[in-house]
């Protein structure tokens, strides 16, 4: 039998190296590719497909749950494993509903990504242990009930707001009008009961401070 291809995708050169060497490590996997971002993945996929994507959470040009709802509508027997530093009782869900198979923590051994493909491989969805213990006994952190309620895209513009970005530069980050980063982010406050930018861009910060997340920039 032939290995089963791998696609990578991540905006950080060391990253998709690692991957490339732990995969092709594998006698029964390897790696059909690589991209840094969206625009590239789908180029470079515009006609033929992998067995499996692993895409990050968080890329330069785009939103990874956004690139594999894209694949999946032009490729619906694409498998995707979602990857990302993000914290997964937040993100494992979302990740699903997208089409992904599987969420990963780059946290995680070789090993355990290793087991995670193989796992969505063989027609499985990979969620960690620790998701599953923290599912059954809803050991969820407090403050992330309510960010729970934001939809996908608010949730990217509201971690962008705790890194430090303003409305135009989020606009222009995700290629949307000022107008409506504003409508999300009134939304936003009226979601997290927030009263003004102020207390908005407190809250942000804050929680992404707590939640240990990468500056997505």
């Amino acid at each position: 039998m032939n290995p089963a291809s791998i696609f990578i995708v991540d905006d950080h050169p060391l990253v998709r190296r690692g991957l490339q060497q732990l995969i092709n490590g594998e006698p029964d996997l390897e790696v059909f590719g690589e991209a840094a971002g969206t625009r590239e993945t789908l180029a470079a996929l515009s006609h033929t497909m992998p067995d499996l994507a692993i895409i990050d959470l968080s890329l330069h040009d785009g939103n990874g749950l956004e690139l594999a709802k894209h694949l999946l509508a032009r490729f619906p027997e694409l498998l995707i494993l979602i990857s990302s530093m993000h914290d997964e009782n937040l993100f494992a869900e979302r990740a699903l509903k997208a089409g992904a198979k599987g969420y990963i923590n780059k946290s995680a051994t070789g090993d355990e990504i290793i087991d995670a493909i193989k796992l969505v491989l063989s027609g499985k969805i990979y969620l960690s242990q620790q998701l599953l213990l923290n599912k059954i006994s809803d050991d969820i952190h407090p403050e992330q009930s309510h960010v729970r309620q934001l939809s996908n895209r608010e949730l990217e513009i509201f971690e962008y707001i705790g890194s430090g970005m303003g409305t135009a530069d989020i606009a222009s980050k995700v290629n949307l009008s000022i107008k409506t980063i504003e409508s999300h982010r009134a939304n936003i406050k009226k979601k997290l009961g927030l009263a003004s930018s102020g207390e908005l861009v407190r809250s942000a910060m804050l929680w992404s401070l707590e939640s240990n997340f990468p500056d997505p920039n």
